[in-house]
């Protein structure tokens, strides 16, 4: 579903989740990915799956495959070897369907050597269909679908979304010309027709309401969620968790924006969200004080429920519809909402009262400034839009409009413009939209009519070097300090990645001043990818918040307290500098291609093999107990090494909580390949991880069952076929702390297999 105001919310199937890899920072849509593993990726996925289908709801794995990256994703050619798209980038995609055939499979945008997905019949077809065994659907990403004939020739059922321009009266004559043959099209329209017997036992109504569920026990299992993913990256001194009685100094770009969700198709409008600064509060019992320090937008903030009201009062913004222009006198409203922000990108909004794809839109809403000062306003339009405050014309984005990279790159860049405004004065802001196919840029022909958008953003200016010192000075007088930075979701979304690694502008400038000043400051990041942290070695507390949903603040204040005790673990490795990571010299389309050059060592892989330090690994995570691993004990079965598909390694660990904090210990086995390996391999690969909580000084068994040919194989490209070679394995038992346990596990006799 595309973050927007509609009125036609028919949703049976779950478009999600993705599990592409993240093989670099930079990826635009890394924060809604899994990981950089493929076993970590598909095991998780493979589960939430589970769940999501056993309430009747269609889930869809994308996208398929190998869409790594946003730039110039609808034409990029991702060349890679055959043996790091089956170890690394199938990979998500077999273990999670080994444990759930989810109901779709959508297609990528990009190339894999040569061929878009959704044209590419030799992994459609031939892996996917007949080695795998998949009776789902297979559905095209939005506006992924470039041919008639080769796409419904290769699987491709749906083009998405409707309506169609490449099937209707084009497939009619494919059909005719035997282009397409009858049986082949009623195989595709078989799959169809399943996939809409499937949605029926959804429960969920045609052209239902929006619903949003707050109750008591789901917000607690999103406070759950956020405080358990979060992971604890260094606290020399024991630093944390805070004394709740003692006053808190609360500095930083994210401490009162509630970024809860990178850009993009991911993101959706919350029915609520917490602050850190909000969570902060409600859990101390003494005083907090709070300084901004420094912005960390790369546009400026968009308008919101939490700043501005409709003319009753009521949070938020006014959105009126309309067929003509505000130039028209008289003209009558067709459609009227209330949005919590002032934001939309109406690819899907209809009205029966909408006469075409040229229509206009009014937002209107009432600003009351805490402080007096320049306040700066800015306008992004797929389209074409004017911002009026109390009539005075402010931003004018109708003419001279410059290509940006919102709205998945059709819209404009922000237009800005400032009004000095007065603390306690009220403020009418008005802004008139077009849609659109009114807009002054060119090229847009080739984009779908009903590309439309808008995003309207304003704040206080801020003199930065003031604001840094005022930082400095509440951090030097308060003995509890936590600095909340990051990225958001102007920095990490949909429709581009990432131009480097660094935090937003001024961000390591406030924070290694405030580290100068307390060098006991506790460190708060949030991003859904790797920033470098040039201060990293000054910093005594550091923990990773990433995005936590509607529950970021609380969670985050969770484990600053020490309510919850911090178990997360990174499913990515954070590089010193970009310059490390092992996509940096081909990570972005050249001349419509890019070279998958790390080959198998994506992520941990890269930097095990170069023995190259990462600034923290993956895996890594602290806690504020300690636990021990010992007697591991290894059983295979069979135990003769005829590789079966049911063949499987146990692996039987004691876990002991040696500390006086009840934690949660995650046991990661990663298997090394035999010296003897007949090519190189990686030092080692994660195979299987389960999670335990113990109180203090408790101790478990913690078993884990993991496949015996996933474990052991690679894929042997003159074969076409996984190879599981004859020789002595490493199992290397992992957590948290530097102890690694190893044990060995002889294969026999070299065997090869294909399948899920």
């Amino acid at each position: 579903m595309r973050h927007s105001p509609r009125r036609d919310v028919e949703q049976p199937a779950l478009l999600g989740p993705t599990i592409n890899i993240q093989r670099a920072p930079l990826g635009g849509r890394g924060f809604e990915s899994y990981s950089e593993d493929g076993v970590l990726s598909g095991t998780l996925a493979g589960h939430y799956c589970k769940g999501v289908q056993a309430e009747g709801i269609i889930a869809t794995l994308k996208h398929f495959v190998c869409n790594d990256l946003e730039h110039e994703r609808m034409a990029v050619n991702s060349i890679v070897t055959d043996r790091a798209l089956r170890e690394n980038y199938l990979l998500p995609f077999q273990i999670a369907l080994r444990i759930e055939k989810t109901g779709a499979l959508m297609t990528a945008y990009n190339k894999v050597n040569g061929t878009h997905m959704s044209e590419k019949a030799e992994i459609l077809t031939d892996i996917v269909r007949k080695e795998w065994k998949y009776d789902g659907l297979f559905m095209s990403d939005w506006y992924g679908t470039y041919s008639t004939s080769d796409s419904i020739n290769a699987g491709l059922e749906i083009e998405m979304p409707g309506p169609t321009r490449w099937r209707g009266e084009a497939l009619v004559h494919a059909v005719g010309s035997r282009k397409v043959l009858g049986h082949v099209l009623d195989a595709r329209v078989r799959k169809i027709l399943e996939l809409i017997n499937l949605a029926t036992k959804s429960g969920i109504p045609e052209s239902g309401p929006e619903k949003s569920l707050d109750r008591p026990q789901d917000k607690a299992l999103l406070r759950r969620v956020t405080s358990e993913s979060i992971v604890l990256l260094k606290n020399e001194g024991g630093i944390l968790p805070f004394k709740p009685d003692e006053p808190v100094a609360i500095i930083g770009p994210n401490s009162k924006t509630g970024n809860y969700c990178g850009g993009g198709s991911a993101s959706l409008t919350t029915s609520y969200v917490v602050t850190p600064f909000e969570g902060i509060k409600a859990q101390a019992k003494s005083d907090i004080h709070w300084t901004q320090g420094a912005y960390g937008h790369r546009e400026l903030p968009v308008l919101s429920s939490k700043e501005v009201q409709t003319a009753s009062g009521e949070p938020g913004i006014t959105f009126r519809a309309y067929n003509e222009p505000a130039s028209v006198a008289g003209r009558e409203a067709v459609d009227e909402m209330r949005l919590n922000k002032a934001v939309g990108f109406l690819v899907d909004y209809k009205h029966p009262k909408i006469k075409s794809h040229t229509y206009y839109v009014d937002l209107e809403a009432y600003f009351t400034p805490e402080d007096s000062g320049t306040y700066d306003f800015g306008v992004s339009v797929t389209g074409t839009g004017k911002f009026f405050i109390d009539g005075e014309l402010i931003v004018d984005n109708t003419v001279n409009q410059e290509r940006g990279s919102l709205f998945f790159g059709t819209g404009t860049v922000e237009k800005v413009g400032s009004k000095e405004l007065e603390a306690g004065k009220k403020y009418k802001f008005t802004f008139e939209f077009g849609s659109g196919p009114t807009t002054d840029l060119k090229l847009l022909e080739v984009l779908p009519p009903e590309m439309s958008g808008f995003r309207v953003s304003g704040c206080r200016r801020i003199d930065i070097q003031e604001s840094i010192a005022k930082a400095v000075e509440l951090a030097s007088q308060h003995k509890q300090v936590v600095i909340i930075a990051g990225l958001n979701d102007d920095w990490e979304s949909e429709g581009y990645d990432r131009q480097h690694m660094d935090l937003p502008p001024h961000t390591d400038e406030l924070i290694s001043r405030v580290l100068a000043a307390n060098p006991n400051a506790a460190i708060v990041m949030q991003s859904g990818t790797p920033v470098t942290m040039p201060w990293a070695a000054d910093a005594k507390a550091l923990m990773h918040a990433w995005y936590g949903g509607n529950e970021t603040g609380n969670g985050i204040a969770d484990v600053l307290f020490g309510a919850v005790n911090p178990s997360g673990k990174l499913s990515l490795s954070f590089p010193v500098r970009l310059e490390d990571n092992p996509a940096y010299l081909s990570y972005r389309s050249e001349r419509g291609r890019v070279l998958y050059s790390e080959d198998v060592y994506v992520g941990y892989r890269w930097y095990d093999k170069l023995k190259l330090a990462p600034l923290f690994p993956f895996g890594y995570g602290l806690s504020y107990t300690t636990f021990s691993r010992g007697n591991v004990r290894i059983v295979s079965t069979p135990e003769s090494d005829v590789l079966a598909e049911d063949a499987t390694i146990t692996v039987n660990v004691s876990v002991t909580n040696t500390g006086s904090v009840a934690g949660a210990e995650t046991v990661q086995i990663f298997v090394a390949p035999p010296s003897t390996a007949s090519l190189w391999r990686p030092p080692r690969e994660l195979k299987g991880f389960k999670k335990v909580f113990l109180q203090p000084g408790e101790s478990k068994d913690v078993e884990l069952v993991i496949s015996k040919r996933l474990a052991t194989s690679f894929w042997d490209e003159d074969r076409d076929a996984w190879i599981s070679e004859k020789g002595t394995y490493g199992i290397r038992v992992e957590g948290t702390g530097p102890d690694i346990i190893t044990s060995d596990l002889v294969i026999e006799n070299t065997h090869f297999w294909n399948g899920l």
